[in-house]
């Protein structure tokens, strides 16, 4: 497989993912965009980090897109290359909004921008390759497709599907996703390390009802989100790594509003239906509202985006 362009940029989206019930299989994509831009060149690695990660990331071969741009060329029996990159980065690390999953989606675009035939890489194939270094695809799955997606495996394969999202009764679309992010991060191997490998029938049968309830209200009936996005399985386990996140879902739910924790947290999710009064709410749960953040992110239609030089 040859080399066949010199530059390519690309834009990966953020995710939250579980969305609740849905652990480890569902997820959506978040307009929220980084942008990495990649130059072949005949020298040693150069990287280059502006905004979120600046100064902590690492900046040579073990930076995670460089890591998987050299893994899917190794796939397609691609040469390895000199890399100079550059990123621009919005989406926060180890937040729970995907910076991992839209880091190895970029790299896989990154390589396959570059490659005289790119549909040597078919989404598919960048499933895949993600689901593989990521270890879960519910991330992954829609920083690929775009929208809602659902993410399973058949025997050793990886497979998603992209879920229908209706427009409310008022036109709009049924998610209108807000982010409540407190200024701390939080490690996803950390935070699933607190899960014991051991379910209750009950709470199993409790998210596998709720995830499927989750499907139908984001395609049919809207009016279902609040009970679809009810979790048993992960996010209370995970209180002792991020209390005031835990502690502000519940108040959050028990005032009607469908919150959930954003894939491993801390991020609060409320994928529809925030209420007007939300920083209020927020600055009466958490120790110190100048720590958090508030943002509407639309979900992002279309997943990751590549511009060719």
């Amino acid at each position: 497989m040859r080399i066949a362009r010199e530059r390519v940029t690309v834009q990966p989206c953020a995710t939250s993912a579980n969305l609740g019930p849905g652990f480890d299989s569902l997820g959506i994509a978040l307009d929220l965009r980084d942008r990495y831009t990649l130059e072949v060149t005949t020298g040693a690695t150069e990287v280059v980090i502006n905004g979120e990660g600046a100064g902590e990331l690492p900046v040579d071969d073990t930076n995670l897109i460089v890591r998987t741009l050299r893994e899917t060329l190794e796939w397609v029996g691609a040469p390895q290359i000199g890399v100079r990159l550059t990123c621009t980065n919005v989406i926060p690390q180890e937040a729970g909004l995907g910076s991992s999953a839209a880091a190895i989606v970029g790299g896989i675009a990154l390589a396959r921008g570059i490659l005289q035939d790119p549909n040597a890489i078919d989404d598919q194939a960048m499933l895949e390759i993600a689901a593989s270094i990521e270890g879960h695809p519910d991330s992954v799955a829609p920083a690929i497709y775009g929208g809602a997606c659902l993410a399973y495996t058949e025997g050793e394969e990886v497979r998603a599907v992209r879920l229908r999202v209706a427009n409310a009764a008022d036109g709009r679309p049924v998610l209108r996703p807000l982010i409540i992010s407190p200024n701390r991060t939080l490690s996803t191997i950390a935070a699933r390390a607190s899960l014991s490998p051991d379910v209750r029938r009950r709470d199993a049968t409790h998210n596998i009802a709720r995830a499927a309830l989750l499907v139908h209200a984001l395609a049919e009936d809207p009016s279902r989100l609040f009970a679809a996005t009810a979790d048993r399985l992960h996010q209370d386990p995970r209180r002792e790594h991020m209390p005031q996140s835990v502690s502000l879902v519940h108040v959050l739910r028990s005032q009607g509003v469908p919150a959930v924790i954003s894939g491993a947290g801390p991020t609060i999710l409320i994928p529809a239906d925030a209420p007007g009064d939300i920083a209020r709410i927020v600055s009466e749960v958490v120790e110190d509202p100048d720590d958090w953040r508030l943002a509407r992110v639309p979900l992002a239609q279309e997943g990751i985006r590549t511009v060719l030089s």
